[in-house]
């Protein structure tokens, strides 16, 4: 079976003439500050991207060089690179309804077991180039950002981080979740639209131009390494 390509967006005119009568330009950042930037990398793990997991999204697999390339290059400016992590720990408790409720009991128990801290399915995936450097966070919900999900608004804040760049999988679901949530906590936001995937091409497209639109901008990681200042 060959891989799933990398799902390609483009912005349709429509889009692009809406962002530029809010905000009168295509791109909020003129430019990225390494030192006050993070890269936040949400849940480019085993679980979700490696053949044969339950939660498999089959075009993660081809964001894997565009993410390793936006984290080098971010840390060679001097910013700060972020590996979001699903865990199970305390999701029952923290978020018991949607186990209860959304999910069949086969899939509760097969996703508490999976993204367990010592299971297979909680590791990064292969060929991500983490670094002893780079911050590793778990989080229990969908967004990152959500009171009870996770630390990473106080690491970042602690850090003086100021933008973030957002890559990972689903595009939209935590990914999205966590980059939405991010914009109203008053951070600026750009969601990569390489370094993102989604299980159809349709939900990757509809999640950026509606972050597009409305939450902060969206851009290709080569298009986001041109902006990079020290």
């Amino acid at each position: 079976m060959s891989e799933a390509p990398a799902q390609a967006y483009r912005m349709t005119d429509a889009v692009r003439d809406r962002v530029l009568r809010r905000q009168g330009r295509l791109h909020a950042h003129d430019s990225i500050k390494a030192s006050r930037s993070a890269l936040v990398v949400v849940d480019m793990q085993n679980y979700f991207c490696a053949p044969g997991f339950p939660a498999e999204v089959p075009a993660s697999r081809a964001t894997v060089p565009a993410i390793n390339r936006m984290a080098s290059a971010l840390r060679m400016q001097g910013g700060a690179v972020v590996w979001v992590q699903t865990s199970a720990r305390h999701a029952l408790n923290r978020w018991g309804q949607h186990h209860r409720h959304m999910l069949t009991e086969a899939r509760v128990q097969s996703r508490l077991a999976g993204l367990a801290e010592d299971a297979r399915g909680f590791q990064l995936f292969d060929g991500l180039q983490a670094d002893p450097s780079d911050l590793f966070v778990p989080k229990v919900m969908y967004s990152a950002f959500v009171e009870g999900s996770s630390d990473l608004h106080r690491i970042l804040r602690s850090r003086g981080i100021e933008s973030l760049l957002v890559a990972g999988t689903a595009t939209n679901v935590c990914c999205e979740s966590t980059a939405r949530d991010a914009m109203m906590l008053d951070y600026r936001v750009i969601m990569l639209s390489d370094a993102n995937s989604a299980f159809t091409l349709e939900e990757h497209v509809s999640s950026l131009d509606n972050f597009a639109l409305f939450f902060g901008d969206v851009m290709s990681v080569d298009d986001a390494c041109a902006r990079l200042t020290s």
